[in-house]
């Protein structure tokens, strides 16, 4: 595929940008009133004349040890846009955690006055998001002030994600980092790591290293490729980057099915496939399939510290035709009255599921898991098959929290203009207004039901995209869209707004040297 470049296909727009920027966003007055270009746009804000300047240098004032970390991330990032922090500057921003009433950790106040700020919240998350609202301000409108006023915000959902496939093809850390930072500018809070795959296993498992010098060659395009994974050194370094950044790292280790890498590494606990999809699942009636796949796990947790392990446990029935001719599942039907294939699938997950409760972690799944019957309290829902409402609604009757990726309009591999050929459709695609919508143009829950909807995601499943540039162009701007969606409520939602806001956020990305589809100008944009 020809390397080229997207952003530098948007010559008009790049020159049209500062004079917009000039007229639109300028604090050109002293007591001129400013307004908040920011994305998400917060969920409560009251603006009033003139601005707090932060062209003398700023000072951080405060006594909490626990926002050492905080202050000491975001002094970095203000110097990298020009400001200083000076013990001597007189201007002040002061940052306090507060308790009291139950409130979000996520949760922040912005009090802003000519002379100082002053910024509450219960966690140093919400310090952390007050002080990015402060940051992207400054950095996408250009100017060294930020309005005056109150900003009370508190995020819609507590499951803000991405997701990134690198089994089908690998793009690598420095890659992934930059897509966690732009997570954290979006105040996105979690990135699902899907890490192993049909075509290839990514990281690294000390107890069974074939997996990766093995299972690691070969990628959807080219079974033949050099093996490409993650060192556990990779992951510790991208799960510190991440953490400093308030992003959840979720691994995805998928199974029972998708199992053909590690397969090839270890055919001894294969249970087969079928032609098309060859190797296809893990041997769910050997003892010594699931003593393999714990250990590999209890490897994964030591990585991760996140609370949630991802099983996959979709689309088994691509290839457990074996399993029909195999005496260890046959034995194990026998034994545990299992009376069809799906009930070994579901025994599997359970047995599994309960292997991740004794390591103190809990079941992420795709959204079969709700026939597997784990338990409400220790697993969540991924609900992807947006062509299968029922399982939603059963997700949702039985109790379970729910994170909300369907196919369409969440797959950021389906196409985001009409006129694409690259990705996916099925009856119509995702584009960027489709994301901004999702989710209430879709749904309607009752109170009880959106209780257990736990977040919105956006998925990128890479079968089509071989390169960083296809990432960033099937990404962006949907992730804007989608991190708009999860944080501001729908009443505050204003696409209007949204779209005005995407002008410098496009100026933004080109600074980072990140490609986009331009969908305020599409003719400007064609694809990579």
């Amino acid at each position: 595929m020809q390397s080229l470049d997207c952003q530098r296909t948007q010559p008009s727009m790049k020159h049209l940008l500062p004079f917009l920027l000039l007229i639109g966003f300028c604090n050109c007055q002293p007591d001129e009133t400013q307004t908040w270009i920011i994305t998400p746009y917060p969920n409560t804000v009251a603006v009033e004349p003139g601005g707090f300047d932060f062209d003398q240098g700023i000072n951080f004032k405060t006594s909490d040890p626990n926002l050492e970390g905080v202050v000491s991330f975001f002094q970095k990032k203000l110097e990298e846009i020009g400001i200083s922090v000076e013990a001597e500057s007189r201007q002040k921003i002061y940052l306090e955690l507060v308790k009291g009433g139950e409130v979000s950790p996520e949760a922040y106040v912005l009090h802003i006055n000519k002379n100082s700020i002053k910024l509450t919240a219960s966690h140093p998350k919400g310090i952390f998001y007050g002080l990015t609202t402060l940051w992207q301000q400054l950095k996408l409108s250009g100017n060294m002030s930020v309005p005056c006023g109150v900003v009370e915000d508190v995020p819609r959902y507590a499951h803000r994600g991405f997701m990134l496939d690198e089994s089908r093809h690998f793009f690598g850390k420095k890659k992934v980092k930059q897509l966690i930072d732009l997570m954290a500018v979006l105040k996105l809070n979690t990135f699902h790591w899907h890490l192993t795959d049909s075509p290839g296993w990514r990281v690294e498992i000390k107890a069974y290293p074939k997996l990766t010098t093995v299972g690691g060659i070969g990628n959807h395009t080219n079974p033949d490729a050099p093996a490409r994974f993650y060192t556990q050194e990779d992951i510790k370094e991208i799960v510190a980057f991440a953490a400093e950044r308030q992003v959840e790292i979720i691994p995805e280790i998928d199974m029972p099915g998708h199992a053909t890498a590690a397969n090839r590494a270890y055919p001894e606990f294969s249970g087969g496939g079928s032609e098309k999809h060859p190797e296809f699942t893990f041997d769910p009636g050997k003892a010594s399939t699931y003593q393999y796949l714990t250990t590999i796990l209890k490897e994964i947790a030591d990585l991760f510290p996140s609370q949630y392990i991802h099983l996959g446990g979709d689309e088994v029935h691509f290839g457990n035709e074996k399993w029909k001719t195999n005496d260890s599942i046959q034995a194990l039907m026998r034994r545990e009255n299992l009376s069809s294939l799906v009930d070994v699938e579901h025994y599997f997950i359970r047995r599994m599921a309960n292997q991740l409760t004794q390591m103190d972690k809990k079941l992420a799944g795709w959204d079969e898991i709700v026939e597997s019957d784990v338990s409400n309290k220790s697993s969540v829902v991924y609900w992807w098959r947006h062509d299968k409402e029922d399982q939603l609604q059963k997700s949702l009757d039985m109790g379970y929290q729910t994170v909300l990726c369907p196919r369409v309009p969440l797959y950021f591999d389906f196409v985001q203009h009409d006129s694409h050929e690259n990705g996916r459709r099925w009856n119509g695609f995702g584009t960027l207004e489709d994301v901004y919508a999702y989710p209430e143009s879709t749904h309607k829950f009752t109170d009880a039901e959106a209780g257990l909807i736990k977040g919105i995601q956006g998925n990128l499943w890479t079968e089509k995209f071989d390169s960083e540039i296809w990432v960033d162009y099937m990404t962006f701007p949907r992730m804007v869209a989608l991190a708009e969606s999860a944080w501001t409520t729908k009443n505050n939602k204003n696409l209007e707004r949204f779209n005005t806001n995407l002008l410098p956020f496009y100026e933004f990305l080109d600074s980072q040297d990140v490609g986009y589809f331009n969908s305020l100008k599409p003719e400007l944009t064609p694809e990579p």
